[in-house]
């Protein structure tokens, strides 16, 4: 498992972030010293925001698929002010769901936005990279996704099922790069009305589109997880790789 360790912009400390890097050669590169060998492309980097659950196995995992699209990929630990290393497991009992609650609600969420943006700002400089970044989260980190995009400077933005979103459309002006929200039409946490308000909200906003993916439930995009959408996940992907492509290079 790869870390790296990023200052916090408060001066209160330092934080680590999961890093999963492309694997595989440039098109067209040889192996180094030999003749016409070329430098490797420098890649775009997407900052990968937990849900609930801390930087668990499946972020890694998201992180690592990121990373085989030719993206260097970097997973902040944002619960690191209350606990530093969470790791929760969604399909282990109550007492994960019990701890992963606790902690998003003792989160500070601007605290986190900041631990964002640092967040951004290093893999902006981070070896191999191209400068272009974007952000992407799921629940939890699908809605500071949304805070992101209306905060920081990253350059494209991916929200699964995040939640409490109609609660920030407030922010909605200040969104100035390509977002993408991904609905899940039957999200126990995000009801009919709170959906109906997000839509309606965002309707004609230029840089913000949302796809609703009907009959699925939060999390459908979560590999292996109880309620797993291979067909909603599929087309959900191929959107978030088709913008990644477009903006990071």
């Amino acid at each position: 498992m790869a870390e790296i360790m990023i200052s916090a912009s408060d001066g209160s400390g330092s934080f680590a972030a999961y890093l999963a890097t492309p694997k595989t050669k440039p098109a067209g590169a040889v192996a180094p010293g030999a003749r016409g060998a070329v430098a490797p492309e420098a890649r775009g980097a997407v900052v990968m925001i937990q849900e609930i659950f801390g930087v668990n196995a499946n972020m890694r995992a998201l992180s690592e698929w990121v990373a085989d699209m030719g993206f260097i990929a970097l997973s902040p630990d944002l619960f690191w002010r209350q606990e530093a290393g969470v790791q929760l497991d969604p399909d282990a009992g109550q007492d994960q769901w019990d701890k992963a609650f606790a902690l998003m609600n003792g989160m500070n969420q601007d605290k986190a936005i900041e631990d964002i943006a640092a967040t951004i700002a290093t893999a902006r400089g981070l070896e191999g990279a191209n400068g272009k970044v974007a952000t992407m989260g799921f629940c939890l980190g699908g809605r500071l996704v949304f805070m992101a995009a209306a905060r920081t400077d990253a350059d494209a933005h991916v929200s699964y099922y995040g939640v409490g979103l109609e609660g920030l459309l407030g922010e909605a002006g200040s969104i100035k790069a390509p977002t993408i929200l991904h609905i899940a039409e039957k999200d126990k946490f995000v009801p009919p009305e709170a959906q109906a308000k997000i839509l309606e909200g965002l309707k004609g906003h230029k840089q913000v589109t949302a796809y609703v993916y009907p009959g699925v439930d939060h999390a459908f995009a979560r590999l292996g997880g109880h309620a797993w959408d291979a067909r909603a996940a599929t087309i959900a992907n191929g959107r978030t790789a088709e913008l990644l492509a477009k903006v990071l290079g």
